[in-house]
């Protein structure tokens, strides 16, 4: 049970694919227009119900309850080892070395 007043994520549909605009691209025809927003729970819920959120701009948005204290979780990548001998060789270009820094 998630608590009234929790920081959570939801998603709905905004538009299906039917109601898109004609102008839209055909390859954005094709999917829905889905909107995901954070927000204050406004009251006790599981995950999956629909439910309503005040967001930070004191907006009230309906949705699917996903998640609790969403976070980001994108990266950039796993590291790359010659990225390290590039930045080397550009501060060796820009500044003349390590010794110019």
């Amino acid at each position: 049970m998630v608590k009234k007043g929790e920081w959570v994520l939801i998603h709905k549909v905004v538009l299906t694919p039917e109601q898109r605009a004609p102008q839209v691209p055909d390859d954005t025809k094709k999917v829905p227009l889905e909107l995901w927003v954070k927000g204050y729970l406004q009251q006790d819920a599981n995950i999956g119900d629909e439910v309503t959120v005040l967001t930070r701009t004191k907006r009230l948005e309906t949705g699917k309850l996903l998640e609790v204290n969403p976070y980001y979780k994108h990266d950039f990548g796993k590291f790359v080892p010659e990225l390290l001998a590039v930045g080397d060789q550009v501060r060796e270009i820009l500044f003349g070395g390590a010794d110019n820094e």
